[in-house]
């Protein structure tokens, strides 16, 4: 009797709140009744992240900020369409994996390791802030407190830049660019370099990048800039500690915990920022005006590039016609995002183009057509670059003057109706 009761009562609870919220609750139950039975055993930790990782605190509070973290999906002029909305739903996702495997599996700094916070060409793409469909992209994360030595074999690459960073992506107070080199400005052997990282030079040492000692959390960057992809040859670059035996440490709470707030600080931190540019961006749409160089660098941008990030938003049939003449720069690009400021996928899709792959009109100057067709290879009698918006009518965009020597041009724009 008691047993068919009990039965008939899940059987309710399972019809009022459903198979999915019964599996959460019951879920939920058990892991308060095991803490329960925990503090009844008596149990002591050595320190607050032991009792946290043992009693379950840490991961709860991870699972809550990334429920949080959605909130930045609404903040104001993200669009609320379902394509947009499910678009930002997987750029969270992306953010979850990719930040964990940075700074849970790879957030040791007596072994740093060289990754990927955005790497649209995997197979599992993760991208973030208008990443350059040109770049590949490297960090490590690194303590102040510590020396470092980068070693490079160089390769063909267009550009390799170095750069440390004080802070954390994403967390109060982002990042700050302390020290930022072209690979030109070390001196090297057949194309081979060491690079010393620390917060003082170290003696008779000629490549050196400073590092800040407080705050202890900082990061080595590596871009490598390419303009033609199936030619040039990516430099080779790897990253050992020098004080100790370089091997790392042993898993702890500690650990476990301050990487789950980190990563939660990721998810929910980043895409609130980019969110806060996104709607400004908006404010100029359709246009190209330069980027606050202070702004970028804050966010752990290029220092050698002057950005000119923008919204665009166009109509079934209607382009956006950009003209400009690049001036003596490095290389440069121009590249469309949706709006979540994560490049369009690239992989398939004609989405940016750079110094080496453009056509260029007579007088040296650039067409860049954006519009959901192709407009063929002359509009208006001009060479064209066709950049496909890939079922989107609206996203941020970027155009970069990579090291330009002496200025740095506004592109023009303008809108343009497309004749059927």
């Amino acid at each position: 009797m008691y047993l068919l009761l009990l039965v008939l009562l899940m059987v309710s609870f399972v019809w009022t709140v459903g198979v999915r919220s019964c599996i959460v609750c019951l879920l939920d139950w058990y892991r308060r009744f095991n803490i329960w039975q925990l503090s009844v055993r008596g149990l002591t930790f050595e320190s607050e992240a032991d009792r946290r990782v043992v009693c379950g605190t840490a991961w709860e509070e991870y699972c809550d900020t990334l429920k949080a973290a959605g909130a930045s999906l609404l903040s104001p002029g993200c669009p609320q369409d379902p394509f947009t909305q499910a678009e930002g739903y997987r750029y969270l996702s992306r953010l979850v994996r990719v930040s964990l495997e940075a700074f849970m599996e790879c957030a040791d700094p007596h072994a740093p390791t060289l990754v990927a916070l955005a790497n649209g060409s995997r197979d599992a793409p993760v991208k973030i802030g208008s990443d350059n469909p040109d770049n590949v992209y490297q960090s490590a994360i690194i303590s102040g407190e510590m020396s470092y030595v980068i070693k490079v074999k160089r390769g063909t690459v267009k550009y390799l830049g170095f750069g440390t960073q004080s802070g954390s992506y994403g967390s109060v107070g982002g990042l700050k660019t302390v020290d930022y080199k072209e690979a030109s400005e070390f001196e090297s052997v057949d194309g081979e370099f060491e690079i010393h990282v620390s917060s003082t030079r170290p003696p008779h040492v000629g490549n050196w990048l400073q590092v800040l000692p407080d705050p202890q959390e900082a990061m080595v960057i590596v871009r490598q800039t390419r303009e033609d992809h199936e030619n040039e040859v990516l430099a080779q670059v790897k990253i050992e500690c020098v004080d100790g035996p370089h091997q790392p440490s042993m898993c702890s709470a500690i650990a476990v915990e301050k990487a789950l707030r980190t990563s939660g600080m990721f998810v929910a931190g980043a895409p609130i920022m980019f969110a806060r540019w996104a709607n400004g961006f908006q404010k100029h749409c359709n246009e190209l005006p330069l980027f606050d160089q202070e702004t970028s660098n804050k966010a752990g941008g290029d220092p050698n590039i002057r950005y000119f990030h923008s919204y665009w938003k166009l109509k079934t049939n209607e382009a956006l016609v950009i003209t400009t003449t690049p001036p003596q720069v490095e290389t440069w690009n121009f590249q469309l995002n949706n709006h979540w400021m994560e490049s369009l996928d690239y992989r398939y899709y004609g989405i940016h183009v750079n110094k080496f792959t453009a056509r260029y009109r007579k007088d040296g100057s650039i067409v860049i057509y954006v519009s959901a067709k192709d407009p063929g290879v002359e509009y208006e009698g001009d060479q064209v670059n066709w950049i496909n918006t890939v079922g989107h009518d609206c996203g941020t965009m970027c155009f970069r003057w990579i090291r330009p020597v002496d200025s740095f041009p506004q592109p023009a724009t303008k809108v343009v109706s497309i004749l059927e």
